[in-house]
């Protein structure tokens, strides 16, 4: 039960009755396929697995197939404790947190932020020079995606004027909002036929709410987000692919070129560019630390952290028949692939859990 929503300078909304959507990440067709991308230029983009996306691959059905594995493991992990400065005035930046995909569930949202004691009672920041990162994925599936923008760009203001920062990654999803508000029902070249922004956006969990409380300055806040950013060593990102080193061989190119292909309005770009986004898997299995170091060579870092495959899929703890899927039981962050990645998407959409972390992780 999601007892209300919050949007930016307003106070509770009416009960909103949070609905399961287990059923959004059934196996499609597509995943009993033979690989793709065999001919691919980048790691990442192979297939590396025999459930990953066939060549011609396209985000026209519900996403997410099922991993039926056994020889991954969950690690509970703290942040490593760092001793206060002796003098205050000597202090540097503040603490890193960041944030998993939220898909709407704007009350957990709160919650998990109060836990970790970065907003108060009344969700104003008070955290002081804390950092803060949402890796993306704000709307779809879940009740409120514009009440959760509306509070991640108010908690942005607040942090900043108390020295800290709350800022954010640009998700699939958020290119998929944007695509079916600035193109609707315009046809696009989706490389296995037509297809529309409209049509992919309501498959996947579009909330007509959302839609009709969405205003131009959303929008243009969602055009403006970064793909990739480097702090204190974590690579930060939205989805586990290689697909990034399509756009660019730095962190500043790559957001450059993000951001004119959203600028430039042109469906076909930007559906190839949302297409691209929802690519995952890349760094599990088989070469998957691989293909996360091809990343952290390019761009820099030392580990990967990202949202987008929910860490009850890399665990393979999730069926895919009709009763006998079992809410997933996440107590945190998924640290695989030789160490070198961290998975946020506690799977708050599947009953799962919204991951608020502080970074660094020890194990």
């Amino acid at each position: 039960m999601v007892e209300g929503s919050m949007t930016q300078g307003a106070g509770q909304g009416p009960e909103v009755q949070r609905t399961a959507t287990l059923r959004d990440f059934r196996v499609p067709a597509y995943v009993h396929e033979a690989g793709p991308y065999a001919h691919s230029s980048h790691p990442g983009d192979a297939a590396e697995h025999p459930l990953d996306q066939p060549e011609g691959y396209t985000p026209t059905q519900r996403d997410l197939p099922v991993i039926n594995r056994g020889d991954t493991l969950q690690v509970t992990v703290e942040p490593v404790a760092e001793p206060a400065p002796a003098d205050p005035s000597e202090a540097g930046p503040g603490p890193l947190y960041v944030v998993g995909d939220v898909h709407g569930y704007l009350d957990e949202l709160i919650a998990a932020l109060q836990e970790k004691g970065l907003i108060d009672a009344e969700g104003q920041w008070c955290a002081g020079t804390t950092r803060l990162w949402f890796l993306g994925d704000f709307t779809d599936r879940g009740p409120d995606g514009i009440g959760v923008i509306d509070l991640v760009m108010r908690l942005s203001a607040e942090a900043a004027a108390a020295g800290g920062y709350c800022k954010a990654l640009m998700g699939n999803h958020e290119l998929l909002l944007i695509g079916a508000k600035r193109f609707g029902d315009t046809p696009v070249n989706s490389g296995a036929g037509t297809a529309t922004f409209q049509a992919a956006w309501l498959l996947n969990g579009g909330q007509k709410t959302d839609m009709d409380r969405l205003q131009d300055h959303h929008l243009q806040w969602m055009a403006r987000l970064d793909a990739v950013e480097e702090v204190d060593g974590h690579l930060l990102i939205h989805s586990d692919t290689t697909a990034y080193l399509d756009y660019g061989r730095s962190i500043e190119d790559v957001n450059d070129t993000v951001r004119e292909t959203i600028t430039r309005n042109d469906p076909d770009e930007v559906w190839d560019l949302f297409r691209k986004f929802t690519k995952r898997f890349s760094f599990r299995d088989e070469g998957g630390a691989d293909h996360v170091r091809s990343l952290l060579d390019t761009y820099g870092g030392t580990r990967i952290v990202h949202g987008h495959s929910p860490i009850p899929y890399l665990l393979g703890e999730v069926g895919s028949e009709d009763g006998e899927d079992t809410p997933p039981a996440v107590e945190g962050p998924h640290l695989y692939a030789d160490g070198l990645a961290i998975a946020m998407d506690g799977g708050v959409t599947m009953a799962g859990k919204l991951l608020v972390q502080e970074l660094p992780l020890s194990v």
